[in-house]
């Protein structure tokens, strides 16, 4: 019987990332869960609708995305982990938000998703009180909560930030992350567009933020002047509004996408304008003209380190090494580069 391993999903890039590193561990079986809280209230309000603007609401956009693409690579689902809780020995986790305690035995991993929000006030109080990270209401406390064993991180610039907000550096490993490490491979394509201006949105208003969309759609006026732009929603946003606003500002000049590959669409752009997404990485990296509501010094420190695909071979290997209890070595992750 192989050993089992659960991997806590959310969006359909966490969910595509860990996939990825089961893929790289043959040996073990591998399950998925929807991320999740425990106790009876969370459960009722994930199951409930009240959480369906996050990625634990059961009828969430997230879930939607995360449970096709699962279907699709026939993917073995364990919800909240029920089914083997005492026989998982390893959880793959891209939120620490949450660290579940119904798997004590296991090994902890956690693998950056990408960009987490800006540390503000509130996350700082919340830091310095000891309170639950979820009570700063964004992501910007996501990686240090230090409850984990391993910590595997995009750049050199990211593990400082979360050393620095607490998460222990001897556990935290550069091994660059799956679905940013290989940006390159996104420039063959056959979209046939090139040269026009790219607009990510963000779900700001539906994560409970607030945003100006028509001074932002102004701005987006302003840099793409006579040059074609397109949009590609942001998949949590409400698509019918977002229309809307899009069309109010530049009529039917703008073409809008809600589903086609973000990926694909800013390998092909000539600029790329995005608010608080972690695609303004793949632009930088394939050296494209980029704006973002982050300092762009900021944004050039963090940057994912590009390792030709090999992150989750990276991630796999150290997470062997945890589960056989060997001390971690540190592996530089530029040993797995390989030319395009």
């Amino acid at each position: 019987m192989k050993r089992k391993i659960l991997h806590i999903v959310g969006s359909l890039n966490q969910t595509k990332q860990l996939h990825k590193i089961s893929l790289e561990m043959p040996e073990y079986d591998h399950y998925f869960s929807q991320f999740f809280g425990e106790g009876i209230l969370f459960k009722w309000m994930a199951e409930s609708g009240w959480l369906d603007w996050t990625i634990m609401g059961t009828q969430s956009a997230f879930r939607r995305e995360q449970h096709q693409y699962l279907q699709s690579v026939q993917a073995n689902y364990d919800y909240r982990g029920d089914q083997f809780k005492d026989e998982y020995e390893m959880v793959f986790m891209c939120s620490d938000l949450m660290v579940p305690k119904k798997f004590p035995h296991a090994k902890l991993v956690f693998v950056q998703e990408g960009m987490t929000d800006p540390v503000t006030r509130k996350s700082m109080f919340v830091k310095n009180l000891g309170l639950p990270a979820w009570f700063a209401g964004d992501t910007s406390l996501n990686g240090c909560s230090n409850k984990c064993d391993l910590y595997c991180v995009a750049s050199e610039g990211y593990s400082k930030f979360f050393s620095e907000m607490g998460t222990d550096a001897s556990k935290i490993r550069v091994t660059g992350i799956p679905n940013f490490d290989h940006v390159a491979s996104f420039t063959s394509n056959n979209f046939p567009e090139k040269d026009y201006v790219l607009v990510c949105t963000s779900d700001i208003r539906e994560v409970g933020g607030k945003e100006n969309r028509v001074e932002f759609l102004n701005y987006c006026k302003k840099v793409a002047q006579d040059r074609k732009i397109i949009f590609k929603l942001h998949p949590n946003e409400k698509p019918e509004r977002a229309t809307h606003e899009i069309r109010k500002v530049f009529g039917e000049l703008a073409v809008i996408y809600t589903s086609f590959e973000t990926e694909t669409l800013i390998a092909n752009c000539g600029e790329l304008i995005t608010q608080y997404s972690s695609v303004v990485y793949i632009g930088m990296a394939l050296g494209k003209k980029v704006h973002s509501f982050f300092p762009l010094s900021q944004l050039k420190e963090r940057v994912p380190i590009q390792n030709g695909g090999t992150s989750a071979k990276l991630i796999a290997e150290l997470a062997k090494s945890l589960l056989l209890e060997e001390e971690l070595e540190f592996i530089p992750a530029l040993r797995y580069y390989r030319s395009a």
